[in-house]
């Protein structure tokens, strides 16, 4: 049974969208961020600022080819995962990339008062900095067969929608 991967930008509900979405399929859910914290016994934040972005994304590597190795998932991605196309290999191998997207404004609001997102951290406009990723992104998250703007949707619809694609798909 192959994976269902959720990818897209930090506040897009990838973690709250898969966990909702892997009970409604009666599969295991593996956050990928979550998974990386497990195993190095740190916060993402502590492992940007102790260790630096190439470390985290080393980390994160390693995850996805152990992820991607396994069957029958719901895996929610960090932001950041399609920026590696080895990590996009190894996923699309056994899953589908489903895409999760919001307007700046929508992510804004809901980042701005969570202190562990490392790349919005620090000096000058948050809401610019989210708009000037999410530009630089844009065409890795382009990868996703199936895309959902969670920003206009709850999470039950957008897991419905998630699943109604699957089943037209024949993947579910």
């Amino acid at each position: 049974m192959r994976n269902i991967v959720l990818i897209g930008f930090m506040g897009t509900g990838k973690s709250a969208v898969g966990r909702r979405l892997a009970a409604r399929l009666g599969r295991e859910f593996v956050d990928t961020d979550e998974e990386i914290e497990r195993i190095t016994g740190k916060t993402i934040p502590q492992i940007f600022a102790r260790d630096g972005e190439i470390r985290f994304r080393s980390e994160e590597a390693l995850v996805v080819k152990k992820v991607a190795a396994r069957e029958n998932l719901v895996v929610a991605t960090g932001g950041g995962v399609v920026l590696n196309p080895e990590n996009v290999r190894a996923l699309q191998q056994n899953g589908v990339l489903i895409g999760l997207v919001a307007d700046p404004g929508v992510i804004y609001r809901r980042v701005k008062r969570k202190r562990n997102r490392p790349l919005l951290n620090g000096p000058g406009d948050i809401l610019a900095r989210i708009k000037e990723l999410l530009a630089a992104r844009a065409g890795a998250y382009a990868v996703a067969e199936f895309t959902v703007d969670t920003g206009r949707h709850t999470i039950d619809e957008v897991v419905e929608m998630i699943v109604a694609y699957l089943k037209e798909r024949g993947i579910i």
